[in-house]
């Protein structure tokens, strides 16, 4: 009688291991095989971490393999347990892996494919189509779309990370508890004894040393020391947490008149300020979709205080970004007036401070929540709703949403939602992050996640005109790794544009992230559809990097940059200033953070900057769903290139006294999972 040798790996996470009863059949092209117990006596099956072989003896020939079916059965009490994969060894001694990397709950039961990647039009067997349509059916169910506020993409139609589907949920739910994790920072940071002062001032800028953690990081520490600074200030445009904003000014804004006179003390070129433009000299960042946000008022006995300012910028003699003129409302007037660095020193670096601070919430609310987290979230449930497991854009992209539904959902049900976190110390805190996110989708386009056209649409692309733009670099390098890895993989499966064209499967993903990711919205500029092989590489390098390296270069800086809180205040207790010379430096501290917004903003920062346990950074596919050597191959290239990437990094951070790292292929997670 036919005998198979089926080998069982389970997972290494917390709490994989199973004491159920696995059942195995097999379903072959000539029958299918009884039920057989995976059982050895006097061991302990499926412990965590365990590969464990079986015979299994069929009565029958069962010809070609097709379907491994799984079946657990309650023993004692229920335990799920996560299943790597199954390699079969077959009677004529060939080897079959069938890939799983999934939770079987409860009473439940798993059908396997082999792992050669297939699409829909490479199946001709009856069996295998209906097992692809099932498979869509199922994960339809359980993975549904949800209006979390009007006007957001959509998201996860869950409440509570414990109601999302197993196979997304963190391992150990703990190590996401927001809440926990802000506490236990502030633990770590030493600054949980201000937290009984939490409303009154600090008395001076160096009072704030107290809550300042002097660790081992250069960038925090000069931060401190030098954010004060024009070149400081101007320098984060380019490569701080937020290096999105920047853009060339090729004509001033009717509502920012300023003229060659003010600043003309800062210009260095004996150039008016129209031809310092037509040189390529002027940069400008406009804080306008702050204008009209409601600010925070969950707490009575603070009030708190947002502005919209619009800042310009110059690039000296040294090639370096300083700023030449701040408006910190969007209506020119009187009680509006231009700051100079001309003027007295407290009113300029006052300027300054609501600058960092109208950046700081851009930063959190726009360019990290929505255009790297609920973006990415937007990609994962389409991905999982409309490509099977054996389709290859399925095992090509699921690392790369790996924990992102959970970390969001998390968010909603701690940080961002009513009364949660972000309410304590944030001015945008109370609903004005959530009218931040409805005004900011009308900006997010397709084009502007694509990230050389986003850089070239802002005039930040000379790299002989700007050369101290790391961001823009760096990200260039990662993004044209990705793009060939994601073209090589494209060849392998789709031979012609036909092929992409015709395949419903990925069609229907794509319009899944138009219609519900992006509403519908054609100004969106999403695709609906996607007809070639180029523009499907495109597409999925937006996937990518967005969760990968966008993600990396607007999260990991965040304690470098926002720890010294005078450098990036999350709240302001007074409004803008309306009038010059009358700004002193006890104004300047009643304005900025209390005590204990400040601790909890420490412990956010500090929280959100740290790596998970067992990170798995880009290029790295523990997972096995890809079994084929093309694809193998393609992934090996695709990690020398960005080895090659960090050596480059590396090199030109030698010496430098604030090196860019953030995008460093080394330090950017494969996904955004926190």
């Amino acid at each position: 009688m036919p005998s198979y040798t089926v080998t069982v790996a389970t997972g290494s996470q917390w709490f994989a291991g199973t004491d159920d009863y696995i059942y195995l059949s097999l379903v072959g092209s000539a029958g299918c095989s009884e039920k057989h117990l995976l059982d050895k006596p006097f061991y302990n099956d499926f412990e965590r971490g365990a590969v464990d072989s079986y015979d299994v003896t069929v009565d029958e020939e069962l010809g070609d393999i097709q379907l491994v079916k799984i079946e657990k059965r309650k023993y004692w009490i229920h335990d799920d347990w996560y299943l790597k994969y199954i390699t079969l060894k077959t009677p004529y001694g060939d080897y079959i892996e069938f890939p799983c990397y999934r939770w079987i709950t409860g009473e439940g039961e798993i059908v396997l494919r082999d792992g050669c990647a297939k699409l829909a039009c490479d199946d001709q067997i009856h069996i295998l189509k209906q097992h692809r349509r099932k498979e869509l059916e199922t994960r339809q169910k359980q993975y549904r779309w949800m209006e979390w506020n009007p006007g957001f993409p959509l998201s996860i139609d869950a409440k509570y990370h414990k109601d999302l589907p197993r196979d997304i949920q963190f391992d150990s739910e703990k190590g996401v508890d927001f809440v926990l994790n802000y506490s236990k920072a502030m633990e770590n940071l030493f600054i949980n004894r201000f937290m009984h002062m939490f409303q009154s001032s600090w008395s001076d800028f160096a009072d704030f040393e107290k809550i300042f953690v002097k660790i081992s990081n250069t960038i925090s520490e000069r931060v401190m020391k030098h954010w004060q600074e024009d070149l400081m200030f101007g320098y984060q445009f380019l490569n701080g947490c937020n290096p999105v904003l920047i853009q060339r000014c090729t004509k001033l804004p009717k509502k920012f008149p300023v003229t060659t006179e003010m600043v003309e003390c800062s210009l260095e070129r004996e150039l008016t300020l129209e031809q310092e433009m037509e040189q390529g000299n002027i940069f400008i960042v406009d804080f306008e979709l702050l204008d009209g946000i409601d600010a925070n008022k969950t707490d009575p006995c603070t009030l708190q205080f947002l502005a919209a300012p619009i800042c310009l910028l110059y690039k000296n003699l040294a090639n370096k970004i300083v700023p030449i003129a701040i408006q910190l409302n969007q209506v020119p007037g009187d009680k509006n007036p231009i700051f100079l660095p001309s003027d007295a020193k407290y009113d300029w670096l006052l300027a300054k401070i609501w600058v960092r601070s109208s950046d700081f919430h851009v930063h959190q609310t726009i360019t990290h929540l929505l255009r790297t987290h609920l973006v990415s979230e937007v990609f994962g449930i389409a991905m999982y709703r409309q490509l099977p497991a054996v389709h290859p854009i399925f095992k090509l992209l699921v690392a790369h949403v790996r924990f992102t539904i959970a970390i969001n959902t998390k968010a909603r049900e701690q940080l961002i939602c009513e009364y949660g976190l972000f309410d304590k110390a944030n001015a945008t805190g109370g609903g004005g992050h959530v009218q931040m996110v409805q005004k900011a989708m009308q900006d997010l386009t397709y084009t502007s996640l694509c990230f050389p056209e986003a850089i070239k649409a802002r005039g930040m692309d000379s790299t002989e005109d700007i050369p101290y733009y790391f961001y823009r670099d760096d990200g260039l390098l990662v993004w044209e790794a990705i793009k060939t890895f994601t073209a090589e993989v494209v060849g392998i499966y789709y031979k012609s544009d036909q092929v992409v064209a015709e395949d419903q499967e990925l069609q229907d993903f794509v319009k899944d992230v138009y219609v519900y990711g992006m509403r519908g919205k054609k100004t969106s500029g999403f695709p609906k559809s996607i007809k070639t092989r180029e523009k499907l590489s495109e597409y999925l390098t937006v996937v990518i990097f967005t969760a990968s390296a966008q993600h990396a270069a607007v999260n990991f800086g965040q304690y470098d940059w926002c720890s010294w809180i005078p450098n990036a205040p999350p709240t302001m207790r007074a409004p803008p200033p309306t009038a010059k010379g009358v700004v002193t430096i006890e104004q300047i501290v009643d304005t900025l953070p209390d005590r204990g917004r400040s601790c909890w903003h420490l412990g956010a920062v500090w929280a959100l900057s740290q790596f998970q346990d067992n990170e798995l950074f880009l290029g790295m596919y523990p997972e096995e769903h890809f079994i084929e050597k093309p694809v193998k191959e393609a992934m090996a290239r695709f990690r020398k290139n960005l080895d090659t990437i960090v050596s480059v990094i590396a090199e030109r951070n030698k010496n430098k006294k604030l090196p860019y790292y953030y995008l460093s292929p080394d330090r950017i997670p494969n996904s955004v999972a926190i």
